[in-house]
């Protein structure tokens, strides 16, 4: 899915800064203005496939700016962060937690709780005078991720998209056992077989994955407002709800929330190469059609026993991660420029 925002500007020289973030689900991709604001935002599936991802992004987003844009500075963040910084030779890589942080300050600056729920994981991220103080993350259970509302609007025959709104319907929600995907269905199947509304059914689904994400990643977090949510599930309009009836507060939504986490990428690019004033080390949209390879080996150093994973241009290795120690930790050749 495409988003295109435009600043309507005519310089003669755009000096944009791009963040990409690189999730298990989906990549997304930033592009922002000499002033910060959103200028191009792009979200892809990543389906298993991180480097031919990036550089689908990265042609797609070259072909949407104008021929004489000055990249300025590259930010990558997301799970495969290090793995994006390596191809596209990011100014910074920085993790999810920062970047999410950074990107909720730039739209609601007095933000104190961050809710980011994705597709397969949640963080929740508390802020006190503009500095991270906790975080927690949720990566092994689905249950307080989107995948679940995926796995459950399938069964149930109905479009996820259409899902929040279903929910809104509800008069009455029925209590879904949600602190697992497998008691969620089939405690969904009973109550279907009771004859109970499916928009009540929707609704109560919407509540046992804020249920189980306050019960988890939130549990023992100080949640003060204002909070935003931010992340592709804060599309649902039937989780807001569920969130402010539960917190018995209001949350917000931040402009272009699915993307949030590039946008901090490329904000903290932004800061990184205003600090340090000189160029950026982007190769270039080129890289989009470089034959790039990974592979991985065990490490014999020691019992450890890393796995060592790497990435190959043509036949040059380009970099090596993996390890406990540092061993491995250091870019062995480079792209140039």
């Amino acid at each position: 899915m495409l988003t295109f925002f435009s600043t309507g500007e005519s310089e003669t020289v755009m000096e944009v800064y791009l963040g990409i973030d690189v999730g298990s689900v989906t990549t997304k991709f930033a592009v922002l203005g000499k002033d910060d604001q959103l200028i191009e935002a792009l979200y892809l599936r990543t389906q298993g496939e991180p480097i031919a991802t990036v550089q689908q992004g990265l042609r797609q987003i070259a072909r949407r700016l104008p021929s004489d844009v000055q990249i300025q500075g590259v930010g990558t963040t997301g799970s495969a962060r290090h793995l994006a910084g390596i191809i596209v030779s990011a100014d910074v890589i920085k993790n999810e937690i920062t970047s999410h942080a950074v990107a909720a300050l730039h739209y609601v600056p007095e933000v104190q709780t961050v809710i980011e729920i994705g597709g397969q994981d949640s963080k929740i991220i508390l802020i006190r005078n503009g500095m991270v103080t906790d975080f927690g993350m949720n990566t092994v259970c689905a249950a307080g991720t989107g995948s679940f509302l995926d796995q459950q609007a399938m069964r149930l025959n109905i479009r996820i998209e259409d899902f929040g709104n279903r929910a809104l319907e509800s008069k009455k929600a029925v209590r879904i056992a949600g602190r697992c995907t497998v008691f969620a269905e089939s405690d969904m199947i009973h109550k279907q077989q009771m004859g109970h509304r499916i928009e009540d059914i929707i609704y109560g689904l919407c509540q046992a994955l804020v249920r189980n994400y306050l019960n988890n990643v939130g549990l023992g977090k100080e949640i003060l407002a204002p909070i935003a949510f931010q992340g592709g599930v804060a599309f649902n309009q039937g989780i807001i709800r569920a969130f402010e009836e539960t917190l018995e507060t209001k949350v917000i939504v931040p402009p272009h929330h699915e993307v949030l986490g590039a946008v901090g990428a490329a904000l903290l690019a932004h800061e990184d190469m205003t600090i340090r004033g000189n160029g950026t080390k982007f190769n270039g949209f080129g890289v989009a059609d470089a034959d790039f390879r990974t592979s991985s080996f065990e490490c014999k150093a020691c019992p450890n026993m890393c796995e060592i994973s790497q990435i190959f241009l043509d036949s040059k290795v380009l970099a090596r991660w993996g390890g406990r120690c540092e061993m491995w930790e250091r870019v062995t050749s480079t792209l140039g420029g």
